[in-house]
């Protein structure tokens, strides 16, 4: 059963979260040398964001802790002939702990967060996909993005 999440996930939010840098692996994700305290940094974001209505934090409990978490928030862009309102929606740490993979745990998650968007009136919903989820999400809907996605890094983050 999927539902949105207290403050008393954080914990386990933060664990998940960190099951997910593990997993996608690499550099930037998984520096060689990470900043010792990101996992209080994330506690105190997800402090702030829970209490935000323009993000929505949904997770499915395990018997001990929690087995999946999914992350949407939404953004005000500006409009344009492409989005009429420039409200856009994002997916972030999408994870489902190893243990409990293979259950549905993400697609739930999904389908309960595109529902708040569209209450939120996003008019688009980007992700980034593993290899893994990007079947999930190609089957609910998400196509290749239209624009050319670039990262810069400012060399002292």
């Amino acid at each position: 059963m999927v539902r949105t999440a207290t403050r008393h996930d954080i914990p386990e939010l933060v664990r998940l979260r960190a099951l997910l840098f593990d997993d996608l692996g690499g550099e930037f994700f998984s520096p060689a040398d990470p900043a010792d305290d990101w996992r209080a940094a994330l506690a105190r974001v997800f402090g702030r964001k829970l209490a935000e209505p323009d993000c929505r934090i949904l997770v499915v409990d395990a018997d001990t802790g929690l087995a999946a978490c999914g992350i949407g928030t939404v953004e005000q862009w500006f409009p344009g002939p492409h989005s009429r309102n420039g409200r856009i929606g994002h997916v972030i740490g999408m994870v489902t702990d190893p243990a409990h993979r293979r259950r549905g745990h993400s697609r739930a998650i999904m389908l309960g967060l595109l529902g708040w968007f569209r209450e939120r009136d996003a008019v688009r919903v980007d992700l980034t996909a593993s290899g893994q989820a990007e079947p999930l999400y190609r089957d609910l809907g998400f196509a290749d993005h239209p624009d050319p996605l670039l990262c810069w890094k400012p060399s002292s983050a």
